[in-house]
Formats: structure tokens, sequence, C-alpha cells
């Protein structure tokens, strides 16, 4: 792991300052960097991804307890530090890449290496790392729904994502990203962060985050893509009834014409709005579109 001063002199004598643009800010504090890897519970024969690996910092101590280290980062200056820097791992893979091919895709090339090195560590699929903030959101969602499904996340993340992660119905921050990860695993705050544990200090507060996939709970999900598609129609109108949400319906959700008696039978009102709708009342929904669709043999 590396001090405030070691990642300074690493960019000084690469001729770059942290790009602002980027949102880059580096986890300094050696304690909390520990705190992040022992929470995770790496082993030898786990697949560790880490976004925004920098420098290489948190990335070295990953690699130590992991059997292999799948590191992303899109700067091609601090990717060819984290090279330098991780030359003697041959259990870390570092990929010089945004790590979303789209706003809502991981990186065909991200994917590909996480699954090749499943292949051969079949231990547990973990994330962890200190996200960029720009990528968080779509990351986390990846993982937790296509195309490889991680079995828990470690992560730093801006205040304003971790309250979005955790928000139950009804809450303002409560929107997609909290539905999809209550609905799949359990979620615990380890830490609070102040500014000063970054460098350069950010002008928010940040938390670290943990995600445990339940087996029990995603296995209620019927049909993930179809629980995408009802969440999207219902939140992206998240202040309107649900009985006007599905004058939106497009694709497959179209096709369901019995939108009153799907309601009735979740119990839920087709007057309430979708900001107030639990998670478990979403994959309700899914399921017996599910049900319906089939049934025209539409699924």
């Amino acid at each position: 792991m590396q001090t405030k001063h070691q990642i300074q002199q690493l960019l000084f004598s690469a001729g770059v300052l942290p790009n602002k643009r980027l949102g880059q800010h580096f986890l300094i504090d050696l304690n909390l960097m520990r705190l992040l890897v022992n929470s995770a519970d790496i082993h030898d024969d786990d697949v560790v991804l880490e976004v925004g690996c920098g420098t290489g910092s948190l990335t070295e101590a990953i690699a130590e307890k992991a059997g292999r280290c799948i590191a992303v980062e899109f700067d091609n200056v601090l990717a060819g530090i984290a090279k330098e820097q991780l030359a003697g791992r041959n259990n870390v893979e570092i990929i010089n890449a945004d790590v979303l091919a789209d706003k809502v895709t991981i990186n065909a090339a991200v994917v590909e290496a996480v699954q090749s090195a499943r292949k051969k560590y079949r231990g547990k699929f973990l994330l962890v790392a200190n996200l960029p903030y720009n990528a968080a959101s779509s990351v986390m969602l990846n993982l937790v729904s296509r195309p490889v499904i991680a079995d828990a996340m470690y992560v730093t993340i801006q205040k304003e994502v971790a309250e979005r992660m955790t928000a139950a119905a009804g809450n303002k921050c409560y929107g997609t990203l909290s539905i999809f990860l209550s609905a799949t695993g359990d979620l615990k705050t380890i830490r609070d962060l102040r500014p000063t544990v970054f460098w350069p200090q950010p002008k928010v507060d940040s938390a670290m985050i943990s995600f445990v996939r339940s087996k029990a709970k995603a296995d209620r999900i019927e049909d993930m893509e179809l629980l995408s598609e009802a969440v999207g129609l219902f939140m992206n109108y998240r202040r309107k009834m649900l009985k006007g949400c599905t004058r939106f319906a497009q694709g497959i959700l179209a096709e369901i014409s019995n939108w009153p008696e799907i309601f009735d039978k979740c119990c839920i009102k087709a007057t309430d709005r979708p900001e107030h709708i639990s998670p478990e009342g979403f994959i309700t929904i899914a399921n017996l579109c599910r049900k319906l669709l089939a049934g025209k043999g539409k699924r």
C-alpha cells in the first residue's frame, strides 16, 4: 500500500496531477485500506475486481490475499504506474479501459477477464474498490444482475451514492440502485469517511459500504431482466400513480393489459406511487407479469 507521499512522488515522476474531471481522489489512510480488504475476507481462491485502481495502492493489498485480481483503470498514465508498481505480481491483471462500455453496460474485456479467472479460481467473486463516483451505480447494478454476478461488494463511495444504496421505499434517495441491492442481498455501512482520508480531499463525505448477496433473496426473482424492465417503467415516473405509469409500458411489458389485476394480486393500490413500493413489491409485480406473459407464450 502507498502513503500519500508515495502517491504524490509517483504522480510527480510521471509529470501529472490528479485529474479533477475524472474525480480522482486517492484513499491515503492505510488503516482504512486494511479495513476494507479485511472486511472483504479475501481468500486465495477468490477473484477480485477493483475498479479505479489508480497507482495500484489498494491493488497491492488485494493481490496479497486473492487468487486473481482484475484491476481496471481508465487513466492511461495511472494504469502505466500501476503496472510498474505491480510488475512482480503474477496474479494481477490491469486493464487500461473504461469499466463501462456505455453508461449501463460493463466493458466486454472486463467481463471476459472475470469469466476467464473464475474458470480457474472457484471461490467468491468480489468487488473491492474505491469506486469512481461516475461509474459507481452502474457497476454495482451490473454486478447484481448481469452478466457476471458478484458474491459480495466492499466499496468506498461518496455519501450520496451510499444513501442511494441503502435507502428504503419512501425515502427521497430511494431508486433503482437501492431496489436491486435490497432485493438481492444485505447492505451494511462499515464506516463513514471524512474528506481528510483522501488526497486530494473531495468536497463531500464518503462511506465504506458492504453488500453480501443473499441466495434466498435473489432466488425470489424469477426473471431478472423482466424485473429490471418493471422497475425502469415505474421508477422513471416515480411520482405518478402506478396506474398512470402503465400507459408508458414498452417492449414486453406493453403486452400486459390487465395491470389492475396484477396490482390487486400484489395487494398494491393502483393509486400508489412507485417511490413507495418496496423491493418485494416490485419482485411480486415482475413475477406476476412473467406468469401472465408465459400464458401468452411471450416468456
